[in-house]
């Protein structure tokens, strides 16, 4: 369930400059793959905004994973807009970071595939800002 409403994050964010790019498109429906869902269920989320659900189970792990991938698809296309900021800050604030988190996530993601020691490094970051 947890992977599903973080899917659904994801969408809310493509969704939210009014056009999904094929590139977000790809990295939601890889991200679901990689946690066992089949594209054609990822796809079906495509078709419609969802209600904003962070679990309250979640890890410190699980909170950087879902404000990670957040922030890379949004930087996906090379645009940031302002309303995707503001998506993931309330995201972020929702996962229990403070809002600066934002400032150092927007500096050091990429939004092509980041070594699992940079990562690492971004997670160590981030941990700073969990209240």
């Amino acid at each position: 369930m947890i992977v599903l409403e973080q899917l659904k994050l994801l969408v809310n964010l493509a969704l939210a400059d009014g056009d999904m790019t094929s590139q977000e498109r790809n990295y939601i429906i890889n991200i679901g793959k990689a946690h066992g869902f089949p594209e054609s269920s990822v796809e079906t989320l495509f078709y419609s905004s969802h209600d904003t659900v962070i679990a309250k189970e979640l890890s410190p792990d699980q909170k950087f994973n879902y404000l990670f991938n957040l922030v890379q698809l949004m930087k996906l296309d090379e645009r940031l807009y302002e309303n995707e900021i503001k998506f993931c800050a309330n995201t972020a604030a929702k996962l229990g970071y403070k809002p600066e988190v934002m400032f150092d996530l927007l500096l050091k993601v990429t939004p092509t595939e980041m070594s699992s020691t940079e990562k690492e490094a971004l997670r160590h970051t981030a941990s700073k800002y969990l209240q």
